[in-house]
């Protein structure tokens, strides 16, 4: 008993943690919930568990006046990236390969130097038809290996240069795509099921109240700063995850 109220304290604190992050910054959650996972839990139950606190935060966050707009621009992207994953999750395993973790780390490195990097990329419309379908499956490849849908998409997305309000919505729908998508891989490998259901609630509770506990934050901390370390303490337990991998 005291072993699994320990684990139940763990997977508390680890959403609560995931959530300020998102609150605070508006992404996030997925990322850093599955990399503290990852270091007590095998990678597939830990992107199980977070099938259900991702679904629903960003549900939440697609929603918006531009969506249907959103959707027209971003859909070719979105159709390859839920190909992609089904795909490279039936041929290698859903989270499951001998390099998930390695995979992981490396994913969260390269994450967090996109987000350090002083430069920001800027890319014309005139390049979405074709590029937006090779990022959406690249996409797709790495989250059905590392259970992480932030690379490439993210840079991409950021680099399409959307409004504020818009970039929010492109992320939330991008994010919800891929988690239906790997909830899917997960559940045709047998790994996504009941046995999660509980832990996928109160990781969603949690997720909840860090959301609120980092809108709080956000009113008293600098965004950016905030951002900057947030993507430092990403790139040092990216690291870890390589090595830990590899060795």
């Amino acid at each position: 008993m005291p072993d699994h109220l320990d684990a139940l304290a763990g997977l508390t604190l680890i959403f609560v943690a995931a959530g300020m992050v998102k609150g605070v910054i508006g992404l996030g959650l997925p990322t850093v919930a599955m990399a503290f996972l990852t270091l007590t839990m095998p990678p597939a139950d830990a992107a199980a568990i977070l099938v259900l606190p991702s679904f629903v935060t960003n549900v939440w966050q697609l929603a918006g006046p531009q969506l249907a707009r959103l959707l027209r621009r971003l859909w070719s992207m979105q159709l390859a990236s839920a190909l992609a994953t089904v795909a490279t999750a039936h041929w290698l395993g859903a989270v499951s390969s001998a390099g998930a973790v390695a995979g992981l780390g490396a994913a969260l490195m390269l994450y967090a130097l996109t987000g350090l990097a002083p430069v920001r990329l800027e890319l014309p419309a005139a390049v979405e038809p074709w590029l937006g379908p090779v990022v959406g499956a690249a996409t797709g490849a790495v989250t059905a290996m590392t259970g992480v849908f932030v690379i490439p998409a993210v840079p991409y997305l950021h680099a399409l240069r959307l409004s504020p309000d818009d970039l929010v919505q492109a992320l939330g729908i991008s994010f919800t795509v891929s988690t239906i998508a790997l909830a899917i891989s997960l559940a045709g490998e047998g790994q996504f099921g009941w046995p999660n259901a509980g832990a996928s609630a109160l990781a969603l509770t949690a997720a909840f109240a860090g959301m609120i506990l980092g809108t709080m934050l956000r009113a008293r901390m600098a965004p950016a700063t905030f951002r900057r370390w947030f993507f430092i303490g990403l790139l040092l337990l990216g690291a870890h995850l390589l090595l830990r991998g590899l060795f």
